[in-house]
């Protein structure tokens, strides 16, 4: 079993920039994956970033492209997502999520999809004001 503990949100002007952060106890198998997802009041979860916890790759939601940054230390085993130039619509509950998906593929059929993962961070406040 994996737990994970989500930090680092905060209120922000648009602009500028938070490091959340994702601490995971338990072991991470390899293929796991480590996601950030969102979710805004009234709307559904929404993917924002994954990343191979073992390598394998990195991709980001397009509203996000360039602007967010996924990584990891699996030595620490924390995720991080670095979130620059922030706007309002960027207001949410962000939440990390673990999960290994069938023969460990790596793709969007799956790691899209936040009924996929089966653990949670508590997830952490980001506010965006103009």
């Amino acid at each position: 079993q994996v737990r994970l503990v989500d930090s680092g949100g905060g209120l922000v002007q648009a602009g500028g920039s938070l490091t959340l952060s994702c601490a995971a106890s338990g072991r991470i198998f390899s293929g796991t994956v480590m996601s950030w997802f969102r979710q805004a009041p009234g709307r559904e979860r929404e993917f924002v970033a994954v990343i191979g916890w073992n390598g394998g790759g990195a991709d980001y939601a397009d509203s996000v492209k360039g602007r967010f940054t996924i990584s990891r230390d699996t030595a620490k085993n924390t995720g991080y997502l670095q979130v620059n130039s922030l706007k309002p619509e960027d207001t949410a509950v962000y939440y990390c999520a673990t999960g290994t998906f069938p023969g460990g593929t790596f793709s969007p059929n799956y790691y899209t999809r936040w009924r996929a993962y089966v653990y949670w961070g508590q997830g952490t406040q980001v506010t965006v004001f103009s």
